[in-house]
């Protein structure tokens, strides 16, 4: 690796200010940074001609935009596990001979897994935003890749990135469900529906070259619109974009374990005790096992105190498709889908709202959804006593997980809620100091366990509510170091550093920019 200039950022994390060429921001606090200088703005195009933009297919599209070596070229992942056409356009750049592509992911997926080889011969020398989990995870975590660390973001903070232009996007490839001749399109037509399309808008606005990829062509104008067709360059032409069935991948189902169910409630009681089961309130859930336990049970208690919610926001599923559709919630606010009902609700429902990742979460315009939420209840790999969360790496140090839009909605709800058990197996959840840290402490308000709650202290207000509420009385208030003990103690031991090298693989990038920490090189065992 090039050489590297370490400092210790506000958290007390060692994180790089240069690698060789490459500068970067220390993280100074979730609201030090503000924005700088204009907008990027993207060439200025015209197409004059009268001709539909459909090609025979990928590489025709790829030559047509003059991809050349070196470039970067981005990709979105609202098909989730279900995605073929990232898979499909790299292996068609390799055919082609086209080597030191950067990929510009939204997120990465098991399903991606066949590519590796092709990061191994230099036909993909870099992954600059998104995430990266299974083999791929495995092989960034162990120095295998690269020979510099990629770049981690939060779906907000990558809008911000293209914004800003410290993402540069050559070619952006959008997989679309359906487009018209000439380049309308959107993700709730067409023989393989993915739902909103939330996450591509921004490459559609910024990238140099916009390629839709689809397996539907239908008559012109399309409607409804997702992506215009004055922001598309060509419609390439496959036989299938993906199985929506992928989608559904990961903890998409409720969870059934008692000790779970009893996070979910527990949330749901501390809610009502802070007095915000109230007319109009605002939300946002994830699709964790608890989270969804958690949408279920604050469905009943808002049917049963007669409540009605303004809007849910996030990743939907069909539980919140059920608030929306009795009545309990006015509107969803959706800029990615969970599952196919939420799919289905999109199509159907005035009142399911698409929205882009811009919209949801970037810190650096004039007003985003997260701003709104009164709550969000997210989960954890592993907690500090300082409050700070871990959802990107697994405690032996290997980068598997997604930050998503944890970063963006704990910075912007009013109380943000991490659900977690106290231990994992052997593991524990409750440390001293996590391996990594994705969300600053600073914006995390109360953590919920299987053992007890523990109340930031800078709430002061959250914990004067709390104390005064007759609803609490059975609940177990603990602070952070109380909830920390416990957890070592179901654990059977004190947790295990993760052993790693002098050598960074990957930097955990926060919403505005700065790194608030560095993945480092998991050592040979």
């Amino acid at each position: 690796m090039a050489e590297m200039e370490i400092v210790v950022n506000s958290l007390g994390r060692r994180v790089p200010k240069r690698i060789g060429k490459m500068s970067f921001k220390p993280f100074t606090g979730a609201y030090g940074r503000l924005p700088e200088g204009r907008r990027y703005a993207p060439p200025m195009k015209a197409r004059w001609d009268k001709v539909d933009k459909i090609v025979g297919g990928i590489e025709e599209a790829i030559k047509k935009v003059g991809l050349k070596d070196g470039m970067t070229i981005s990709f979105h992942h609202q098909m989730r596990n279900g995605d073929h056409t990232l898979n499909r356009v790299v292996k068609t750049i390799a055919e082609m001979g086209l080597k030191n592509i950067t990929l510009a992911p939204t997120s990465m997926f098991p399903v991606h897994n066949e590519i590796l080889p092709l990061m191994r011969d230099g036909t993909i020398s870099w992954i600059n935003g998104g995430s990266v989990k299974s083999d791929i995870g495995r092989a960034v975590s162990r120095g295998e890749l690269f020979g510099k660390p990629i770049i981690v973001r939060s779906h907000g903070g990558r809008t911000r990135a293209i914004e800003e232009g410290s993402l540069h996007v050559d070619v952006a490839f959008i997989s679309v469900p359906v487009s018209d001749p000439f380049g309308n399109a959107n993700g709730v037509g067409g023989k393989h529906p993915c739902g909103a399309l939330g996450f591509p808008w921004i490459d559609s606005v910024y990238a140099d070259k916009v390629v839709l990829v689809t397996d539907t062509i239908e008559e012109y104008p399309l409607s409804p619109i997702s992506i215009p067709e004055y922001r598309v360059d060509y419609v390439a032409q496959v036989e299938e974009i993906g199985d929506p069935k992928g989608i559904e991948f990961g903890t998409t189902k409720i969870t059934t374990d008692p000790k779970r169910l009893g996070i979910a409630s527990t949330t749901v009681d501390i809610i009502e005790a802070l007095g915000m089961i109230r007319d109009g309130l605002s939300f946002q859930a994830g699709a964790g096992g608890i989270s969804l336990a958690v949408v279920k049970f604050l469905h009943e208690r808002m049917v049963d105190r007669k409540v009605v919610g303004s809007f849910a926001l996030g990743g939907t599923t069909e539980f919140v498709v059920k608030m929306l559709e009795e009545g309990v919630v006015k509107k969803i606010l959706d800029a990615q889908a969970f599952d196919l009902k939420a799919v289905e609700s999109l199509r159907e429902n005035r009142d399911h709202v698409e929205i882009s990742h811009y919209h949801y979460g970037n810190p650096f315009n004039m007003g985003n959804a997260v701003n709104k939420l009164d709550f969000c209840f997210l989960g954890a790999t592993e907690v500090d006593t300082d409050f700070n969360v871990n959802v990107n790496t697994y405690s032996n140090g290997y980068l598997m997980q997604a930050t998503g839009g944890h970063q963006d909605a704990s910075a912007g709800a009013k109380v943000t809620f991490v659900t977690c058990p106290v231990a994992r197996k052997n593991v524990p959840v409750i440390r001293d100091r996590v391996t990594t840290v994705t969300s600053p402490g600073e914006t995390v308000d109360i953590v919920v366990t299987d053992a007890g709650v523990a109340i930031n202290p800078r709430r002061e207000d959250l914990i004067k509510r709390f104390k005064e509420s007759s609803i609490s009385k059975g609940i177990k208030l603990l602070t952070i170091e109380e909830l920390k003990e416990i957890s070592y103690s179901a654990a059977g031991e004190e947790p295990l550093e993760a052993k790693t090298t002098d050598e960074i693989v990957a930097l955990i990038e926060y919403r505005d920019g700065s790194i608030i920490d560095a993945v480092w090189r998991v050592a040979e065992e």
